[in-house]
């Protein structure tokens, strides 16, 4: 058996993905470490020896990622090929979630929103916000440093004592899809009774409606309802709460699909079947 294997390198997280020549997949992983090229090998070591993958049957390597300029033409002796990380985000949003036209959007440290109709995959552009704010904001706030643990924390938040809702500056319907507890202004009705777990659930709230938002706006530049949701951020649990409350808010669909958090991986390592 002979495989395609795809590597996504990013800030110090690696992920990880194979396929068959049937396209079928071998279950994607990843790896952290403190530097780029640790995180790289650590990647492809683990990742070979769990899935039993010998060197000799990997025919190649697509590679994508901010990190990848690490790595030349070969890994291990195996020729390696640069893929574009947009059009790497936009092929794996259109296979998780089976659409052929969809607005894809990459939760990572930064968003970027690619618009995949057919064989083009069009970069529409994106926000710094994402999980470097978050976790910069965390670090700042709360000393709290680990993803999971501010999501965590923040289940036992309450976002009256942080967020201004649209039912607390007026009596009147705005419009028949914004309920009173619509966000009309993200931390700004901060209590002095807020709490850690108040402020960190008000931190995933700002940055999730900030993307949710953006990426509303793209859509309607591409007149399309669906928006795929990738990247690490899409398995935080307060997500899909968020995004499901918008979707009837904005009258589009946030699809998170299943390995989500792999999309631009699957994505760089199908684009070898997509030449």
């Amino acid at each position: 058996m002979s495989y395609i294997v795809g590597i996504d390198v990013g800030g110090s997280t690696t992920k990880i993905v194979a396929f068959d020549h049937n396209e079928n997949i071998v279950a994607p992983m990843f790896v952290t470490a403190e530097d780029q090229m640790t995180s790289i090998y650590g990647a492809f070591g683990k990742f070979t020896s769990t899935n039993n993958i010998k060197l000799s049957d990997v025919d190649k390597i697509m590679i994508t990622g901010v990190g990848s300029t690490f790595i030349g033409e070969e890994l291990y002796g195996i020729q390696c090929q640069h893929v574009s990380e947009f059009q790497s985000v936009g092929i794996g949003g259109q296979y998780l979630s089976g659409l052929d036209r969809a607005l894809v959007v990459s939760m990572g440290t930064g968003t970027a929103c690619v618009y995949a109709n057919g064989k083009e995959r069009t970069y529409i552009g994106g926000t710094g916000a994402g999980g470097g704010t978050i976790m910069g904001l965390s670090k700042i706030m709360l000393g709290v440093s680990d993803i999971n643990t501010l999501s965590t924390l923040a289940e036992e938040g309450d976002l009256s004592k942080i967020d201004l809702f649209i039912g607390d500056i007026t009596n009147k319907s705005i419009s028949p899809t914004l309920a009173d507890t619509t966000t009309a202004a993200n931390f700004g009705n901060l209590s002095e009774l807020a709490g850690h777990s108040d402020m960190a659930l008000g931190i995933l709230n700002l940055i999730f409606e900030t993307v949710g938002m953006v990426a509303v706006f793209a859509s309607r530049s591409c007149d399309i309802k669906d928006i795929v949701l990738t990247g690490t951020l899409t398995r935080i649990p307060q997500a899909k709460p968020i995004y499901d409350k918008m979707s009837a808010m904005f009258g589009v669909n946030f699809i998170i699909p299943d390995y989500s958090r792999y999309g631009t991986v699957i994505g760089a390592a199908l684009s070898y079947f997509k030449k």
